[in-house]
């Protein structure tokens, strides 16, 4: 997995660097110039761009100092550049002033160099026939909203179709938390020194764009002393965290998975997470349904044994139910409860009701919202995951999901520390919360996942996981990337619009394969 690093412990390397190794800090500056240019020029090449001007927006910190060293690479090999700087030249850090000026002395000479100082917005028009423009104007210490004039500057750049870059950090986004009011919108972000945790979720994964490390001349063995709790879950880790099948195996041993799943009304959720729990490698699937509507899913379901279980008539779950079903629930190695059972209030103290008997389990859906209302505190939720989207948890810990946005690392670290259950809270991206408090970042999947259905799929996958392996953890970190995976490999044939969870499940041999694959 991939250390994800905070603003400060960014700076205390930096601040190593400089005191104890003693690099100037303007060679750094020189350093984060270089990697700039190659990293932009090599996306340039890549994406076929065409580039007649380029511009840049810098400000009078460090960060308006890395543009201004990487606006003079560019210059010395001969592209047009328009530059807006902000602020007086003697409020300009040192090594911002040093950079500044000799950009301004090279400007007197190459006419192909304008410099403008940023008055008013009138001021910005020299950048709207830019081919990219490059975002240096605040670095990784933005906190709260952007101030005047910076704030009008992003909104500006925001309306101009081109390419956009970010250096180190997009201006307005909160490098720890990934948040920000106003920020600007990059199809491509060069960070520098080591990865900030906030590009990779929240806000910094919509406008960071793709995002590239640039190097300063720091090892990494300098931010191995520095403890942090969030990674970036690699393709290395889903593949390599993947149950063993020994030899010897058979169905029951491979992994028993009991899915209560589905009403009268819902079916389909049933169908989708029972399946996917066998092609994610269980060897037996057994799904709970009302007997009255046993028949709307059978035709569906091959290789899942459907267990009946008397409704009345009523259509779903209810307490009466309980103890005909408990001797599967015994039987199996992982429950997976929750995915179109309906939110009727018989139902949802039938599902308290389960959860309470503590069994390893995968919560979902309405399984979840029985639990709202604090009512979770009222139960056991160790060796259980639990899959809200951000809705969900909302409602689930009773935070308005405006605030829980603000810092969801932060929430998400609470209540698993709360619970000691493991939290799967399902995004853009998906963040796996575990009891330890560490925060794992999946980096994988697309908008198209943004459908009914696939989170009944997850949680299948989840079950099918988790019944073959011993650690909860590693099983998770599997299902949630291949998951996001098999969804991505489905872009090779379809588009983000017209695939569905059913084609996620189908794609999932492929997906096993390409993954084995890849990281070998």
């Amino acid at each position: 997995m991939i250390p994800l690093f905070s603003t400060a412990q960014i700076r205390e390397a930096d601040g190593f660097a400089i005191s104890r190794l003693c690099v100037p800090g303007i060679v750094l500056m020189e350093n984060a110039a270089l990697q700039i240019f190659n990293y932009s020029s090599a996306r340039f090449n890549e994406l076929d761009l065409k580039i007649t001007k380029i511009g840049f927006v810098c400000g009078k910190g460090n960060n308006g100092g890395d543009g201004f060293a990487a606006a003079r690479h560019f210059a010395n090999n001969g592209y047009n550049l328009n530059l807006i700087y902000i602020g007086n030249e003697d409020e300009q850090s040192n090594d911002c002033s040093i950079n500044f000026n000799i950009l301004k002395n090279i400007s007197a000479e190459n006419h192909n160099i304008v410099l403008k100082k940023y008055i008013a917005r009138n001021d910005l028009k020299i950048l709207s026939k830019c081919d990219v423009i490059f975002d240096a104007m605040l670095g990784s210490g933005t906190t709260g909203d952007l101030k005047s004039p910076y704030k009008e500057i992003v909104n500006y750049l925001n309306k101009i179709n081109c390419y956009k870059i970010a250096i180190d950090i997009p201006t307005g986004l909160n490098a720890d938390n990934g948040y920000g009011e106003t920020i600007f919108r990059a199809d491509f972000t060069i960070t520098l020194g080591e990865f900030k945790k906030g590009l990779f979720f929240g806000e910094g994964k919509i406008y960071g764009g793709e995002v590239e490390k640039g190097k300063i001349g720091l090892s990494f063995d300098h931010y191995k002393k520095y403890f942090t709790t969030e990674y970036l879950i690699e393709p290395e880790d889903a593949a390599g965290f993947l149950p063993i099948k020994k030899k010897n195996i058979n169905k029951y041993s491979a992994g028993k998975v009991f899915t209560i799943a589905g009403s009268a009304n819902m079916p389909g959720a049933a169908i989708l997470a029972s399946a996917s729990s066998l092609k994610a490698g269980s060897g037996a699937s057994v799904l709970a349904f009302p007997r009255s509507a046993k028949k709307f899913i059978h035709r569906k379901l091959l290789e899942v044994v459907v267990q009946g279980y008397d409704d009345n008539d009523l259509g779903f779950l209810s307490g009466n139910n309980i103890k005909e079903l408990g001797k599967r629930i015994q039987w199996a190695d992982v429950v997976a409860i929750g995915p179109g059972l309906g939110r009727n209030e018989a139902t949802q103290e039938a599902v308290r009701k389960i959860i309470g008997l503590n069994k390893k389990m995968v919560i979902d859906a309405d399984a979840i919202f029985a639990l709202n209302e604090g009512k979770y505190k009222k139960v056991s939720l160790k060796n259980s995951v639990l899959t809200p989207h951000h809705g969900e948890f909302a409602n689930l810990t009773g935070i308005p999901i405006q605030e829980l946005q603000k810092d969801i690392l932060k929430y998400g670290k609470e209540f698993v520390k709360e619970t000691r259950c493991y939290l799967v809270l399902k995004g853009a991206p998906t963040i796996i919360f575990t009891p330890l408090g560490e925060a794992l970042i999946n980096s994988a999947g697309n908008p198209g996942m943004a459908k009914f259905g696939t989170g009944d799929v997850l949680t299948g996958i989840l079950a099918g996981f988790i019944s073959q392996h011993q650690d909860i953890e590693k099983a998770i970190v599997s299902g949630v990337y291949i998951h996001s995976l098999s969804a991505d490999l489905l872009l090779k044939d379809y588009t983000e619009y017209s695939y569905t969870a059913e084609d996620i499940i189908d794609n999932l041999p492929r997906t096993f394969k390409f993954l084995k694959r890849s990281v070998v």
